[in-house]
């Protein structure tokens, strides 16, 4: 596990890219945490349409999966460059892993966490963060966001059964520059940190206990 802190983001994707097209068999994983600059990456397949008002924040090319997010100060960005062949799984339950380190992550400070079917990433209740119920299938034609906010963003790269990319959780940051996107490709989705739902912890808190879930979930 490697803390990384304050990075530009641009760098450290080309430092990801590097990494991941030089390793070999016996190249040990890594887990990077930092945190960016602000800026929006767009995913390959993501919509200019998505990017609403940038506001004079840079909006920079991703080759992860996924449409639009936002990178600022006050979030946990984690990359985890994992060789899937090796640990024996494949990309659906590496996602899983992923999220379920976040809702760990979040338990541990009384919030819960929840998936949407089809919208990757982890949600809570506005109402009630720390409410334990499952969440009921949305009726057809309903929003399946309502009641709910994301905290955290997945976006991920496989190359050579090797990942790069990662996930995002936000802590207390500046939740404004969210407004000028559709975030993850979804209007009207609204964002989330910690802070605005009632839970003081630094940066460097949640980002050690993240990278020790992911450590925890992503090992053999």
């Amino acid at each position: 596990m490697r803390m990384r802190g304050r990075v530009e983001w641009p760098v450290t994707a080309a430092q990801m890219l590097e990494f991941t097209a030089a390793r070999g068999p016996s190249v040990r994983d890594e887990i990077w945490l930092c945190e960016h600059e602000p800026v929006y990456t767009q995913g390959v397949s993501g919509k200019a349409a998505h990017v609403l008002d940038a506001r004079g924040i840079p909006v920079v090319q991703a080759n992860r999966g996924g449409q639009v997010t936002y990178h600022g100060p006050g979030q946990v960005v984690a990359y985890p460059l994992i060789d899937l062949q090796r640990l024996g799984i494949y990309v659906k339950e590496y996602v899983f892993r992923l999220e379920q380190a976040v809702i760990k992550t979040l338990a541990a400070f009384d919030v819960t966490g929840h998936r949407v079917l089809g919208a990757p990433g982890i949600y809570v209740r506005l109402d009630d963060p720390g409410a334990h119920a499952l969440l009921a299938p949305p009726q057809p034609g309903q929003d399946p966001f309502v009641g709910l906010a994301k905290i955290a963003a997945l976006g991920i790269k496989v190359s050579r059964h090797c990942t790069y990319h990662g996930v995002a959780l936000n802590v207390a940051m500046d939740l404004r520059p969210f407004d000028g996107i559709n975030p993850c490709g979804y209007a009207g989705l609204r964002t989330v940190d910690l802070s605005t739902i009632g839970v003081q912890a630094s940066w460097q808190e949640v980002a050690d206990l993240l990278g020790r879930k992911l450590a925890a979930y992503l090992s053999p």
